[in-house]
């Protein structure tokens, strides 16, 4: 940084002025540096005291505040909504209706009478409703046949649908524990064991799962963009991936191995079996990839514009390309993947996803609209040692959310010449210059991601931030410390099905119990969610500028 300074040059204040900013940025990159050293040399110190039979540096709190690790940036996008308290009376249901009465005794003589004054309370009750059956029974001597009368729907083992859907419920609706819902139903008067509670969560769900297919169809029917996001997940110990997608209607959970674009594009398709193809498409992202132009023109000697499984492609890498490098094998395997998701007709082809900059996320829709919000939080990692600096961050901050607001302003009234000024208007606030290097790079950063960042313009309805897909992503993690993982493949389904339910029920405004308890007890008087998603859907438009067309 130095190496072209010269202290002779300096002989007016817009010299002098420059010379501060260059010893200003040194401070701040030495001073992270020093900060960096500092904890890698505490931590070798550690581990060689460690390696010695003794213990390492005591994590003691230090009497000054660190600076926060929060980076959250709610505060600053976050608009509040006037609340105002709505009468609940109407929307009570009451059960029973009880006349209390005065004391005959307490009454003078002249009292007269004035009707009622109602009073409404709510109450709940946990008890038991055991039955015992006598289920009628005849034999037909000539038929040498038992005939014994049936149990209602819903009825069968030891159990009634009551307990089953509340099973259910309370551990993907509310997040309890098996221990404290087996303590629950135990201290209910219930003799139910831990076994019995976990088959009441795993075991026999197929109806459940079909419901959940249903809804991730009807979900991705009903608006061609989509949120998106991830979390680690515990499977029998190891560590998977969970992939999230949602819109105002449905929040879907999957678990995968890896996080690849592979696993994302077989979630994309409810892992049917792998396709690939190899058309113009194809080659187009192998361009975007950077593979070499022989890999190339020996990949146009694969069968062209027809479909393909997974080992028949597998096979002719082997035999054509055989040196090919683990990163080009798994990019030509994307890229026919992703061509195969565009070209076939079993499932909605999302054209949007609204998500981070995860590079696992890029190239598998036309269009990409990044999260406002995920950028922000960039801006608030920043912690210059300079007061100066530190107010550059807060004035550009303070513009930035700013410029937000008027995004939202245009997502409510879109216009030509709205759209033409916001354009022009983020190409001027993201040129800005402050001479803190942290901040212009990071600055640079966020202009370099001006199709993404503004795709509202394109798509007024859609958001600009991610944060559904991350609430859901906090459910996972919640379930996760609470419950730790799944054990088999069987209780890992469950978890994806009934979280997919669950979130998807809320959205919807129906009970997630009284959904539970419907399709326990084969009553089935509550409709499809997915039916529900499709009603919603047509009221919303969600995709009203790609129906519009350009």
């Amino acid at each position: 940084m130095l190496d072209n300074f010269d202290i002779n040059k300096i002989d007016d204040i817009q010299s002098a002025r420059k010379c501060i900013v260059l010893l200003f940025n040194l401070v701040e990159e030495l001073k992270q540096e020093n900060l960096e050293l500092r904890e890698q040399n505490q931590s070798l110190r550690d581990e060689n005291n460690r390696l010695k039979g003794e213990q390492g540096k005591p994590r003691i709190k230090p009497n000054k505040k660190p600076p926060s690790s929060n980076y959250s940036s709610e505060g600053e996008r976050r608009r509040p909504k006037k609340r105002t308290k709505k009468s609940k009376l109407n929307r009570i249901k009451i059960d029973r209706t009880e006349v209390r009465h005065v004391e005959p005794e307490l009454l003078p003589e002249d009292a007269v009478f004035k009707g009622y004054e109602e009073v409404v309370l709510q109450d709940l009750k946990g008890v038991t409703d055991n039955i015992l059956f006598r289920k009628e029974k005849y034999y037909s001597p000539s038929e040498r046949k038992t005939y014994l009368a049936e149990l209602p729907p819903g009825y069968d083992g030891e159990f009634g649908p009551g307990i089953k859907a509340l099973a259910i419920t309370l551990y993907f609706g509310y997040n309890m524990s098996e221990p404290n819902i087996l303590q629950f139903f135990r201290d209910a008067g219930s003799k139910v064991s831990a076994g019995q509670i976990s088959n009441f969560l795993i075991k026999k769900q197929d109806a459940f799962h079909d419901e959940k297919d249903a809804v991730y169809k009807a979900g991705l029917h009903s608006s061609p963009w989509q949120h998106i996001d991830d979390t680690k997940t515990r499977v029998n110990g190891k560590n998977q991936h969970c992939q999230i997608l949602c819109n105002p209607l449905y929040t879907a959970y999957f678990t995968t191995e890896k996080k690849s674009r592979l696993s994302i594009l077989d979630v994309l398709g409810n892992f049917r079996e792998r396709k690939f193809l190899f058309n113009q498409e194809t080659f187009t992202y192998l361009k975007i990839f950077k593979l070499p132009v022989l890999v190339m023109h020996q990949l146009k000697s694969f069968p062209q514009e027809g479909e393909m499984g997974e080992v028949e492609l597998l096979k002719l890498l082997a035999e054509r390309l055989p040196k090919l490098g683990p990163q080009q094998h798994t990019r030509v395997l994307e890229s026919a993947a992703v061509a195969a998701y565009h070209a076939q007709m079993e499932f909605p082809v999302i054209q949007l996803f609204i998500c981070d900059d995860a590079k696992q996320f890029r190239v598998l829709t036309k269009e990409l609209a990044l999260c406002w919000v995920h950028d922000g939080r960039h801006y608030k990692k920043l912690f210059p040692f300079i007061p100066y600096h530190r107010q550059l961050v807060d004035q550009f901050l303070e513009r930035y959310w700013k410029f937000y607001d008027r995004l939202l302003e245009y997502k409510e009234h879109p216009t030509a010449e709205g759209k033409a000024k916001l354009d022009e208007d983020f190409d001027n606030l993201f040129s800005t210059i402050t001479g803190y290097n942290a901040l212009d790079e990071r600055i640079a950063r966020t202009k370099a991601k001006k199709r993404s960042l503004l795709m509202i313009l394109k798509h007024p309805e859609i958001p600009l931030h991610n944060n559904p897909a991350e609430l859901g992503v906090r459910k996972r993690v919640r379930k996760r410390d609470v419950s730790f993982g799944t054990r088999t493949r069987e209780g890992t389904k469950a978890w994806d099905t009934f979280m997919t339910l669950a979130a998807t029920a809320k959205k919807l405004g129906i009970s997630f119990y009284k959904y539970i308890y419907d399709r326990v007890s084969c009553v089935y008087e509550m409709p499809h969610l997915a039916d529900l998603i499709a009603e919603q859907a047509k009221k919303l438009q969600l995709g009203r500028s790609w129906s519009q067309g350009p």
